[in-house]
């Protein structure tokens, strides 16, 4: 029903920059979060944004202040706008979505998002 692909990933030196997009086929009449997420070999997949319907986001610490997430209703676009990475933020970038009701509070939590796309790579070196 959801389906979502990423696109953007690409190498880069620390402190470049790097847009990720993924592009959502999902319904209109459902509120969704929608979120970011990242594994690197041999760690466990962790949060990194997410952001609401009502535009409503959060971030992971180690992020914060240097990317920024956003979206497109329009054209069914989630981005994420990555600014002085670090080679920390090497790691597979996955785009997911869960449906909300309520206005509740999106969570940064891998378990709660039922839909996954396929992953970008991104590669930052020192």
């Amino acid at each position: 029903q959801v389906q979502l692909v990423e696109s953007g990933g690409g190498s880069v030196q620390a402190g470049g920059s790097l847009r990720l997009s993924c592009a959502a086929s999902r319904d209109t009449y459902s509120s969704y979060c929608m979120g970011w997420f990242r594994q690197a070999p041999g760690k466990e997949r962790e949060g990194v944004a997410v952001i609401g319907s009502d535009g409503s986001t959060r971030y992971a610490e180690t992020v914060k202040g240097r990317f920024t997430v956003s979206q497109d209703n329009a054209k069914n676009t989630l981005s994420l706008q990555m600014n002085s990475l670090k080679p920390e933020d090497t790691a597979m970038y996955f785009c997911a979505a869960v449906r909300r009701f309520g206005g509740s509070i999106c969570p940064l939590i891998r378990t709660a998002f039922p839909y996954w796309g396929q992953g970008t790579q991104v590669t930052v070196s020192s």
